[in-house]
């Protein structure tokens, strides 16, 4: 089977590239079957460093992407502070922002929801870890700082993430994710169990708007619904993870 991901729809320049992998094509067995990108969820790492070579290949990668140690915070790494753009070891961030062609923002995701992020000028890129505990804690935000200039000149697009059909939240975490957006309500249905169905991807659109990013687009594709095209925490437990991508190239 062929590698394959998905190119995001929006307007941005022709420098800009990005993708969001699909779990095929890959050499990872059983649980982590077979285009496994991610290095700490315990797959044999042979196994993820050959699905990392193909990707590569296959996407015609001007370099390794800069793979994150995330952590559900804050952190934005900016890819630029070190002369190769990939420093010896993976930062422990969230986010990663670059203005410098061939640098690749990679972030991995198995249901939290991956935020890129583009400049109308297409002179800067970033891209975000959004799950509910960094998007609550301000991972967008912080990532939309990193690239600086006006939010208005930024444009993002909401990869494939856990949907609200899916992600059963309890009261706490609601409350964490609508505190000081008592709008936010609107993305929080309730269930017969007494938790809630929450709209992640509702959720990144509302704090993007508050900012001031009013273009926003993706934000379709669910993950837990979809087994044969994506890797889902929620639905399979331990499990892979795929990426999502976002460089310049020279204009």
């Amino acid at each position: 089977m062929p590698i394959e991901w998905l190119t995001p729809t929006w307007p941005v320049p022709a420098n800009v590239r990005a993708l969001s992998t699909l779990r095929g094509g890959g050499i990872s067995a059983g649980r982590y079957a077979s285009l496994n990108l991610g290095d700490h969820v315990q797959d044999a790492p042979e196994a993820v460093a050959e699905n990392r070579r193909r990707l590569r290949a296959a996407a015609g990668l001007p370099a390794e992407p800069a793979w994150l140690a995330q952590v559900h915070g804050v952190q934005v790494a900016d890819l630029d502070s070190s002369p190769a753009g990939v420093s010896a070891s993976p930062a422990a961030a969230d986010g990663a922002v670059t203005r410098a062609p061939g640098r690749i923002c990679a972030i991995l995701t198995a249901d939290c929801l991956p935020v890129l992020l583009a400049s109308d000028a297409g002179d800067a890129v970033a891209a975000a870890h959004a799950g509910w505990r960094g998007l609550a804690a301000g991972v967008i935000e912080a990532s939309v700082r990193a690239l600086g200039g006006a939010p208005a000149s930024l444009m993002a697009w909401l990869g494939p993430a856990i949907g609200p059909g899916h992600f059963e939240i309890g009261a706490d975490v609601r409350d964490e994710l609508i505190r000081g957006d008592p709008g936010a309500q609107a993305a929080f249905i309730p269930n017969s169990r007494g938790r809630f169905m929450a709209d992640l991807p509702e959720l990144a659109r509302r704090r993007l708007e508050r900012l001031g990013v009013t273009r926003v687009y993706g934000g379709d594709e669910c993950t837990h619904a979809q087994p044969d095209r994506f890797f889902s925490h929620r639905r399979d437990g331990q499990t892979g993870r795929q990426a999502t991508l976002i460089w310049l190239e020279s204009k």
